[in-house]
């Protein structure tokens, strides 16, 4: 019986020890946002680097989301050009890829993609110039880190996020029509009539609104865990690792929400 007791204590010790540490981050996470926002404006006058970040992140991940994107489209166009065949009318094959493509699966998957290659190098490059105390020399230099580091990569990815994502459309639209049309026969005038017969202006906007939320997930948590990182190498993959697991943690939540709220 005593042994059950001290078992129990034990879990009810460890239970405590993580609430308190998720508290603990998530109180940390909202300060560090705000200090954030309130450098926000003082990026703009080093806006050279917000452009080097726009670059580094943004244009050197077009050929991962370009293929990402092609697997999207082509995909489902294949299953439901497959689920259609003899009861529906291929011309809803485009309509459906049209609508997925551009509300839910572009904005999710190229923010997906995005966490894995820019937040964890975000981080990591972040995290090891905590642990080198190469930040430490910014504050000794009178640099602000928010505003010379942080703040033009949050901009950056805010600003790149919804580009990649029409870039990541266009590509599973066509990459959609290309399997329709070659393995189940489905014109370019069939397909692209079924994507403009129930398209509406508010389906991609909302895409693009989810597209820089999702920015916003990728930026800020890795700025803050590699800002925040500590003890050396192992620091620095624990905070890679938590960036990437609360953004896309955060990408799949947000984009059920924003759906729920924005699609009634």
């Amino acid at each position: 019986m005593s042994s059950l007791i001290r078992l129990s204590n034990r879990a009810a010790d460890s239970f405590g020890h993580y609430v308190r540490k998720f508290v603990e981050t998530v109180v940390g996470y909202l300060v560090f946002v705000w200090e954030l926002f309130k450098n926000i404006p003082g990026a703009f006058s080093n806006f050279h680097t917000t452009v080097e970040q726009m670059y580094s992140m943004g244009v050197t991940s077009i050929p991962v989301v370009f293929a990402a994107s092609v697997a999207t489209g082509s995909i489902m166009a294949w299953q439901l050009a497959y689920q259609f065949a003899d009861m529906i009318p291929l011309v809803f094959v485009g309509m459906a890829v049209g609508k997925s493509v551009m509300v839910e699966l572009c904005p999710i998957l190229t923010a997906m993609v995005l966490a894995g290659r820019v937040g964890a190098s975000m981080c990591s490059e972040l995290g090891t110039m905590a642990v080198t105390e190469q930040l430490d020399a910014y504050k000794v230099l009178g640099l602000n880190p928010y505003k010379f580091l942080l703040a033009p990569r949050l901009i950056a990815t805010v600003l790149m996020l919804p580009v990649l994502t029409i870039i990541s459309i266009l590509i599973g639209l066509l990459g959609g029509f290309t399997v329709a049309y070659f393995f189940k026969d489905v014109s370019w005038h069939v397909f692209f009539y079924g994507v403009r017969m129930f398209y509406q202006d508010w389906d991609f906007i909302v895409g693009l609104i989810k597209a820089a939320l999702f920015g916003f997930f990728i930026a800020s948590y890795a700025c803050y865990f590699g800002y925040t990182t500590s003890n050396g190498a192992e620091g620095v993959g624990r905070s890679t690792k938590a960036t990437v697991v609360a953004s896309m943690t955060s990408i799949l939540i947000g984009g059920f929400m924003l759906s729920k709220f924005l699609l009634i």
